[in-house]
């Protein structure tokens, strides 16, 4: 092994890393080159000028850098990059769109910040343009969505086993898009409690998701919640 001959004198550019990413993910990350990608993503993303900011596959696959320090596992660099990137989505750190054209496609990698998720939202909902990037052809665009885990803990808090429980049931009761969009009113409300959430899932299957008696349903329990026993909870 090749010892690190240390810093250089004078000026030495740095990278940013988010006080949470010691505190909350590095403890989790039980991954080497989960850590690796995370990291070198970091710095590139630190790189990037303009808007949006973003990594390719494409890029990563051709980047040296990042092969050379996934060498030496039994598998091939790729296919280690390939793992670690799903892994970082999965836990949240990363945000994927895929953008398809004709018969190829690239997954496009955002970091999951408020920039980043305001970002994908955007793409999502087509407000986004994308002329700037160089792609042959019409190009299609698919967000991945967040699983109903992440959304909790990115929008109320960490999961209980209880908590989790209930969550695995909605998942398979409500179509993912009706619980992407009931967390997104929860938070528009400031009622960033699972009880709420699971109230609006509620009244869209039993009353029809856009109905006029859902949309004042919703509102209703904004004031049932301000004034009632989880006032305490609620931003108002």
């Amino acid at each position: 092994m090749r010892g690190f001959s240390g810093f250089p004198a004078g000026k030495v550019h740095f990278t940013p890393l988010p006080n949470l990413f010691f505190s909350k993910l590095l403890p989790a990350i039980d991954d080497l080159a989960e850590l690796k990608v995370t990291l070198h993503i970091f710095w590139l993303l630190h790189q990037k000028k303009g808007y949006p900011r973003y990594v390719s596959r494409r890029e990563l696959e051709a980047d040296g850098v990042l092969l050379g320090g996934l060498k030496g596992t039994g598998q091939e660099p790729e296919d280690r990059l390939g793992q670690a990137l799903e892994r970082a989505v999965a836990r949240g750190i990363l945000l994927r769109v895929t953008a398809r054209w004709g018969e190829k496609q690239d997954d496009w990698y955002f970091m999951n910040t408020d920039v980043g998720r305001r970002t994908v939202d955007k793409i999502r909902r087509g407000e986004l343009e994308l002329e700037a990037v160089i792609l042959p052809g019409e190009v299609r665009l698919e967000v991945e969505r967040p699983n109903i885990f992440v959304l909790y803990e990115q929008n109320i808090g960490l999961l209980t086993p209880l908590i989790a429980e209930e969550l695995r049931e909605a998942e398979k009761t409500y179509p993912a898009d009706w619980i992407e969009e009931s967390f997104r009113i929860a938070v528009e409300h400031n009622a960033r409690r699972w009880r709420y959430v699971r109230s609006v899932l509620e009244r869209w299957a039993a009353a029809g998701k856009d109905s006029e008696k859902t949309r004042r349903g919703s509102e209703e329990d904004r004031h049932r919640y301000i004034k009632g026993k989880y006032a305490d909870y609620i931003e108002h």
